[in-house]
């Protein structure tokens, strides 16, 4: 018997012998994520505010598009995590968003803000110099 064969020969016998102790794993819970209804982002006051704003020049509008695009591809992966994220507005190279869900509240908010959103608003739409996240507070809304 050649080394190959034998070294097959072993890894068969090894196979067998942990087929025959394996214990299954438990079975894990599926985090499933939280379907978003897109007419409700369609017709929500701060996504109409935003959009009614960046209705002044072509341009505007193409920005507004590039970055709510760019917040489509980040999305799933937020509500993976039970949140969602929504544009509110842009000025000056500084886009506001709302986190919603999950993410209000959230301990690693700054992380997901800083490391996550504008890390990649920035890397894909060029004119994004900054997030900032629309606060709930008892007298209204204020950035952070």
């Amino acid at each position: 018997m050649n080394r190959d064969e034998e070294e097959k020969k072993i890894n068969e016998e090894i196979e067998q012998t942990i087929a025959g102790h394996e214990i299954p794993a438990p079975e894990q819970p599926v985090k499933e994520a939280v379907p978003v209804d897109k007419s409700t982002l369609e017709t929500d006051p701060e996504t109409l505010k935003a959009l009614q704003n960046a209705e002044g020049t072509a341009e505007r509008q193409d920005l507004f598009e590039r970055i709510q695009k760019t917040l489509n591809k980040i999305r799933p992966y937020i509500q993976a995590d039970g949140g969602d994220v929504q544009l509110v507005d842009y000025k000056d190279g500084v886009v506001i968003v709302s986190m919603l869900g999950a993410c209000a509240g959230c301990m690693a908010i700054d992380a997901t803000l800083t490391d996550g959103i504008q890390a990649i608003l920035i890397d894909e739409v060029p004119e994004v110099k900054k997030v900032e996240m629309l606060e709930a507070n008892p007298y209204g809304y204020s950035q952070m």
